[in-house]
């Protein structure tokens, strides 16, 4: 899948050039969606944002809820792209869970617009997620990751027993994504800028030492 640059600038396509013009138009509802959610999406601010005519949206996407499905499709394949390029060949299985628990903090941190589509959703009970054409080849790939490597760590006396791929992925996106999208309640409440490289170092650090004690033998 083409990948697409966020913070390039969303300025008018050169003529009969589909390509662009979708490209153009999935940024801009990327930028439009995460600010607004789906509900205070509007079409117009969309196609302003790309420079095109409004009615392009609908030649492109059809309608609003097609070109949201889109975004969602795309941050999704960024995602599993993302964890697939993981690797962990060669590491002992506690610094291949270390890892995979850095990774997974820092891909948060430099997609805030990955937090709140995701938080959209959320408030959509996944309605749209469930009905991606393609969401069975989107499945994260690091449940076998996490299988293998637990599985090698118990055979090598580091991990104990019973932890569930599962559940361990839950806990490490929970540890994390939390982090960020309750950052303005949580700064507020603890009267910290959670923001700060300081607070975003320690925070890491934490989920890392959480992560890894929660799997010792």
């Amino acid at each position: 899948m083409v990948e697409f640059n966020l913070n390039e600038p969303c300025a008018a396509p050169r003529r009969r050039n589909p390509a662009s013009t979708r490209r153009k138009l999935l940024v801009a509802a990327r930028r439009e969606f995460a600010r607004n959610g789906l509900a205070g999406a509007r079409v117009d601010e969309i196609a302003a944002q790309a420079g095109v005519n409004k009615q392009l949206v609908y030649h492109y996407f059809g309608d609003k809820d097609a070109i949201y499905f889109a975004v969602l499709e795309w941050m999704y394949d960024e995602i599993v792209q993302y964890e697939r390029s993981f690797n962990v060949d060669g590491l002992s299985p506690d610094q291949a869970i270390r890892k995979l628990v850095q990774s997974s903090f820092d891909y948060l941190e430099l997609h805030p617009d990955v937090v709140a589509l995701l938080n959209d959703e959320n408030r959509h009970a996944a309605a749209h997620v469930r009905n991606l054409a393609h969401f069975a080849d989107i499945r994260t790939p690091l449940l076998r990751v996490f299988s293998r490597t637990l599985s090698q760590g118990v055979r090598e006396g580091l991990f104990r027993k019973g932890v569930s791929p599962e559940q361990l992925y839950i806990s490490i996106t929970a540890l994390s994504y939390f982090y960020f999208s309750g950052m303005p309640t949580l700064s507020a409440i603890l009267g910290k800028d959670l923001k700060s490289r300081s607070a975003l170092r320690a925070r890491r650090k934490h989920v890392v030492d959480f992560v890894m004690q929660s799997l010792r033998a």
